[in-house]
């Protein structure tokens, strides 16, 4: 049986060792939940929004679908389905779980599954707003970038990034503004999307790497008659202008941008994705480290307050004061610091509206609003 002091030691090892399996285990489950939301932050495949709602049912002029955060939500917005789409207007009814809107267009049987497009359309200019445009093709150090260009008389060009997950379908919202104040647009893809070349790693780098494809969009306007630039972002886009102002030779070139719902810190945005989702925030710092680890990260990069990008040109910032995804107080943040930062800026909140949908809530305000941006960088609007 031993004595009791040998009897006390075999004890004290046993617990040890179960401590540390224990911290072990938990070390593990810890970094495990880390990589998988390192996996849904980096990992293009994980950013496509899919289908999360469902089709009730249609009439003529009114369709039906599940209740959610989003088909909730005010105004105009795409219905897109797997092989169609369609628009739908404001909320008409709300009864059991359902919501009732206006639909132009036709709508697929009950129980299709299908989403509220923020970008309204899928297609291109012409298709959805009868603008010629042609497809070009942006050279960059990974290859060539697919890129719609509407033209314009303006020597001032818009070079338009959309968000993480998105394509450059995006911009079309906005695109006939643009077009009326005689701005060529040049709609811009970046690596990792659909139909781009994919990063080395095949992974999203947050507008650490994105940002050098912007340069060489920005590069292709000026060797096609651009004399200067203005850039648009939306969301991820935001923060790739944000790399691109701070980062770029070519940032002089930038008269003004417009920052839509723009990533102004992805800890800010991590942590409020952790809270939708009833995970602690304390594991965002795990989350960046694995980040890091996989993608070559610095977080505090992209603060755009407590590091503001060297070249600072008057900005338009948009932002929904109900937006689930990218914390409206990041933009609250960098307009009440920009006048310290030396930086002029014109901040608009929507009230009702979430992520990149402010437009949707209410196209006339926002267009006005970028109108009189215009009017006041280019003299165009």
């Amino acid at each position: 049986m031993g004595s009791p002091n040998v009897r006390r030691r075999r004890r004290t090892r046993l617990a040890l060792v179960t401590l540390a399996v224990v911290l072990s285990l938990l070390s593990a489950g810890v970094l495990g939940v880390g990589w998988y939301y390192s996996g849904q932050l980096l990992e293009p495949a994980r950013a496509q929004p899919g289908y999360p709602d469902t089709i009730v049912g249609s009439g003529e002029s009114s369709v039906t679908l599940t209740e959610s955060r989003i088909t909730v939500q005010p105004g105009s917005w795409g219905l897109v389905w797997p092989g169609g789409e369609a628009r739908v207007g404001p909320v008409t009814g709300r009864s059991g779980g359902t919501v009732t809107r206006e639909l132009t267009g036709t709508a697929p049987p009950a129980g299709t599954p299908a989403r509220l497009e923020v970008s309204v359309w899928t297609s291109d200019p012409k298709a959805a707003l009868g603008l010629d445009f042609e497809d070009v093709r942006v050279p960059t150090e990974l290859g060539d970038m697919p890129a719609w260009l509407v033209p314009g008389v303006a020597r001032t060009w818009v070079v338009a990034v959309h968000g993480r997950g998105g394509t450059r379908a995006e911009a079309l919202r906005i695109t006939p503004t643009l077009h009326r104040a005689g701005l060529p647009v040049l709609a811009v893809t970046y690596r990792n999307d659909v139909g781009a070349p994919a990063s080395p790693d095949g992974l999203y780098h947050l507008g650490d790497t994105e940002w050098r494809d912007l340069e060489a969009a920005v590069r292709y306007a000026l060797d096609h008659g651009a004399q200067d630039v203005l850039l648009y972002g939306w969301s991820m886009g935001g923060a790739v202008v944000g790399q691109f102002l701070g980062r770029s030779e070519l940032a002089g070139k930038a008269v003004g941008a417009v920052l839509d719902a723009p990533v102004t810190s992805w800890t800010g945005t991590l942590e409020l994705q952790s809270r939708n989702r009833g995970v602690p925030t304390w594991l965002v710092p795990v989350a960046e480290l694995v980040s890091d680890w996989r993608a070559d990260l610095e977080f505090d990069r992209f603060d755009l307050v407590a590091r503001p990008p060297a070249h600072r040109p008057p900005t338009l910032l948009l932002h929904g004061a109900v937006d689930g995804t990218v914390p409206v107080a990041g933009s609250r943040d960098l307009a009440r610091a920009a006048p310290g930062l030396g930086w002029r800026m014109t901040y608009v909140e929507e009230p009702a509206a979430e992520h990149v949908a402010a437009w949707n809530v209410d196209p006339a305000g926002y267009e006005r609003s970028v109108a009189d941006f215009l009017a006041s960088r280019t003299g165009a609007g």
